[in-house]
């Protein structure tokens, strides 16, 4: 992966972060995290992981983001400064889930 993807990648994650905190209404208790995005090479779209906490509230969580991706592409689309912004699509973020998974079994072999 080029250096410049890479810096695209961190860019909207910081972005995406901060217009879902601030922008978006989640119901109380559920938290949303960007954990990172993939970018195509040719800056055509980004794909967006996010971990949601508590897990059982995940299917909520995505539909909620589902149903504003218009305004948070708008707002990225504001926010960027580049002639090509890509088109963001959110993805379960499975790797979270399962270093969770991992740290639980972990705990419980301590006990």
């Amino acid at each position: 992966m080029s250096k410049r993807i890479e810096q695209i990648n961190e860019l909207i994650r910081k972005e995406l972060g901060k217009i879902i905190l601030r922008e978006i209404d989640f119901p109380q208790g559920i938290m949303v995290t960007i954990t990172r995005v993939e970018t195509s090479v040719d800056l055509g779209q980004s794909k967006v992981y996010v971990s949601v906490l508590p897990e059982e509230k995940l299917k909520m969580a995505f539909g909620i983001l589902n149903q504003n991706i218009y305004d948070i592409q708008q707002g990225l689309n504001k926010r960027l400064k580049m002639r090509i912004i890509p088109r963001i699509f959110f993805a379960r973020e499975k790797e979270t889930a399962e270093a969770g998974r991992i740290e639980e079994l972990l705990e419980r072999l301590k006990k």
